[in-house]
């Protein structure tokens, strides 16, 4: 019984450790979105300064501001590639959550098969005791009826 006790007390602790597993795996998930929401602003914004851009070059844009609005573009795209990185970061991050929480969630699992075995073996044992305890009661009283 002590034996049990050591497991469902294991069981808890793992079933915890899997709870903030998961937890972290969500938060990493959430991280993923949210860069992938800065990267689509990012390039949004380039894209609707570029238009713009073309639009000011079309009304007669001059040299000077041309070159500023290359360099700014350039800028754009420097932090597309930064938050292109941090992404793949995030991602990176998101998929071994991920794994901490799929193999804490076996040894869980494990753990679990083994407290049900353990189940089942005691109400086998206790089935046993039992039948040999009806057992002792109908040979008594088969030999209480025989005397």
């Amino acid at each position: 019984m002590a034996a049990k006790k050591q497991l469902e007390i294991v069981a808890d602790w793992e079933r915890q450790k899997e709870q903030k597993l998961a937890g972290d795996y969500q938060l990493a998930q959430q991280n993923v979105a949210q860069n992938k929401q800065k990267l689509a602003g990012i390039e949004q914004y380039k894209v609707e300064y570029l238009r713009e851009g073309l639009r000011k070059g079309q009304l007669g844009l001059a040299a000077q501001s041309f070159g500023q609005h290359q360099s700014f573009v350039g800028n754009i795209d420097t932090a597309c590639e930064q938050q292109n990185k941090v992404l793949s970061n995030a991602l990176i991050v998101a998929d071994q959550r991920k794994e901490q929480w799929l193999v804490q969630q076996r040894k869980r699992k494990a753990i679990e098969f083994l407290l049900d075995k353990k189940q089942a073996q005691a109400l086998k044992q206790e089935d046993r005791i039992e039948q040999q305890m009806l057992d002792e009661l109908s040979l008594q009283k088969f030999l209480r009826a025989n005397k």
